[in-house]
């Protein structure tokens, strides 16, 4: 039987409906305060059960009977105030998942992240091969998501079979405003700033399907970067305005500008009592240029990435409704 961690999550729930429709059964995960996604409620081939990542007796009685986990379950946050709670959440977590894979003699494909992935020199591409720097490194997400990498390595070197995705900026009609979908929204809005930045995107769909496929696949011990196009934010941002007929933001945020937004956005919210609209992770990470190689997931399963364009036009009808 199949176990999916994270099931009420954008990526989680994609993968659950495409493993359900394959006609198995599946088991998933979700907190008791959790809702479970529409396009998950029709199916009678899947088993819920709540069962947070911390929880090791609820997560024990969950793997009964497992032999693949897919563990998408995680604490998704830039936020500075969230870093080390989130941390050990989220390394906690995969850890308890870790063990009880080796326990069960279950197979593994873990989600990471490319904020775990290190930085290439200028004018390369980022590869599998790139190490961060946790020294360096502010980002409590990618700190996170890192030291959740090194728990699965440590699962490998115990005798697990298992192999690390990650993905890029995962895109979907079915994100609606939250996530990346913030960004389809923010421009639906009236977005009239743009960044130079560049990113890697790739549809939820394929993300899945990647995932699937090496699950069952005898890879073992590899980390693959899941990622189909680098979108240059400004470019990416007029194509969206242009699909809802609306003028494309026109006003260069510099990166010194992000630097000030970011800062008068705490200023603010102390004033306020709200969270920052703006954070210094989410600030400079619109104007990094990070262009992502995507040839080692090519090779090992054949994938044909959906072009993100296709992806944009059906998000942007979705929001347009």
């Amino acid at each position: 039987m199949i176990l999916v961690t994270g099931a009420t999550g954008f990526l989680g729930a994609e993968l659950a409906r495409q493993l359900a429709e394959s006609g198995k059964p599946v088991r998933c995960t979700k907190r008791s305060s959790s809702a479970i996604p529409a396009l998950l409620k029709s199916f009678t081939n899947i088993e819920w059960v709540d069962a947070d990542m911390l929880d090791i007796a609820a997560l024990d009685d969950a793997f009964a009977g497992i032999d693949k986990v897919y563990h998408c379950a995680a604490w998704v946050s830039l936020k500075q105030a969230h870093k080390k709670q989130m941390i050990h959440t989220n390394v906690t977590g995969t850890a308890n998942v870790v063990n009880l894979c080796l326990d069960n003699n279950a197979r593994l494909v873990h989600v990471s992240s490319i904020a775990a992935i290190g930085y290439a020199k200028p004018g390369e591409l980022t590869s599998e091969e790139d190490q961060l720097d946790t020294n360096l490194e502010d980002d409590g997400y990618a700190i996170s998501k890192l030291e959740s990498e090194m728990e699965v390595w440590r699962g490998i070197a115990e005798g697990l079979s298992a192999v690390i995705v990650n993905p890029s900026l995962i895109i979907g009609p079915d994100a609606g405003t939250n996530g990346s979908g913030r960004l389809f929204e923010g421009v639906r809005k009236g977005l009239k700033f743009y960044t130079e930045g560049v990113a890697g995107f790739v549809d939820v769909q394929d993300v899945a399907k990647c995932m699937i496929d090496l699950m069952e696949s005898d890879n073992t011990a590899e980390r693959y970067i899941i990622s189909a196009e680098n979108r240059n934010y400004r470019e990416l941002t007029t194509e969206i305005a242009a699909c809802f007929n609306i003028p494309a933001p026109t006003v260069y945020a510099k990166p010194w500008m992000m630097e000030t937004g970011w800062r008068l956005a705490r200023l603010a919210s102390i004033f306020t009592g709200k969270a920052p609209f703006l954070d210094k992770i989410a600030a400079q990470a619109a104007s990094q240029v990070r262009n992502f190689d995507n040839s080692k997931i090519k090779q090992a399963i054949g994938i044909e990435f959906k072009q993100v364009s296709e992806t944009v036009k059906e998000i942007c009808k979705r929001l347009a409704h």
